[in-house]
């Protein structure tokens, strides 16, 4: 089995001192995503010393906006290429975008972590976001043509229908459930678009499993949270998914993070 885990850390830094890598690491992963890393290389270094993943081979897609964004893929085994970036000129810097290659009996796997725009709609920030969207999609389409394994994983800031959020009445026509935001994901995960969303496959029509909460009040305890942490596979790599579950806290005080993530197993040895 190739076990992939995907996990927005809220900032690497805080989630090794809130035991997140070492809850990580006893997940036994061959591939780790992270997002929202928001440290340098340097610091990034710093957190993965002394942890599981001490020597293994890390992607890093640093924002030059100190503290901001940040994404990275961690592999077991050495990758056989890196790219950063969706493409787009706009982009580049921002530290959201970072993708492997990765050879497996299987034939080649890309694996890509992302962190999307949070947005706020009607604004030049949800613009933003949504050209950002788009390039993700352009991106995950040229990937698909090579023929290879490919898995988008991420923070998608983006509930794609009303199971993934539980408070999905009251956030209509806000950033993370616009029709244009989940216009997007229908169509990468349409029959033409050639992905799957494996988790989602997995567990059923829902509601949830959500996988981010706020940290104020009760949202956690109440369990109303969002489903905006995917692992989108291509069809043939979707049909090899045997598991897929949101690693969730099992209290309050338990949590490294405001996401939990995202965790599955493919049968790809």
């Amino acid at each position: 089995m190739l076990r992939v885990l995907s996990a927005n850390v809220n900032g690497v830094r805080a989630a090794a001192r809130r035991g997140g890598l070492d809850w990580i690491a006893a997940q036994q992963p061959d591939v780790v995503c992270l997002q929202e890393v928001r440290a340098g290389e340097a610091l990034l270094h710093e957190a993965l010393t002394g942890s599981a993943f001490a020597d293994w081979q890390v992607a890093h897609d640093e924002s030059t906006r100190p503290g901001h964004a940040g994404v990275a893929v961690l592999t077991r085994e050495p990758a056989l290429a890196v790219r950063y970036g969706v493409g787009r000129r706009e982009f580049v810097g921002t530290g959201r975008w970072v993708e492997v290659d990765l050879a497996t009996a299987a034939g080649p796997l890309t694996v890509a972590s992302t962190y999307v725009h949070t947005g706020h709609a009607g604004t030049e920030r949800q613009a933003t976001k949504e050209r950002f969207l788009a390039a993700v999609g352009r991106r995950m389409s040229a990937l698909r043509r090579t023929g290879s394994h490919v898995v988008v994983t991420g923070d998608l800031n983006v509930a794609h229908t009303d199971a993934d959020l539980k408070n999905w009445k009251g956030n209509r026509g806000k950033a993370g459930c616009l029709p244009s935001e989940r216009a997007q994901l229908d169509r990468w995960t349409s029959s033409r678009g050639g992905y799957v969303d494996v988790h989602r496959a997995l567990a059923g029509e829902g509601p949830g499993p959500y996988t981010w909460w706020s940290w104020r009040g009760q949202a956690f305890d109440n369990d109303a949270g969002w489903r905006i942490d995917y692992q989108l596979a291509t069809t043939e790599l979707a049909s090899r998914a045997v598991k897929a579950e949101a690693g969730r806290a099992a209290t309050y005080a338990e949590r490294w993070s405001d996401h939990a993530a995202v965790v599955v197993d493919y049968d790809v040895p």
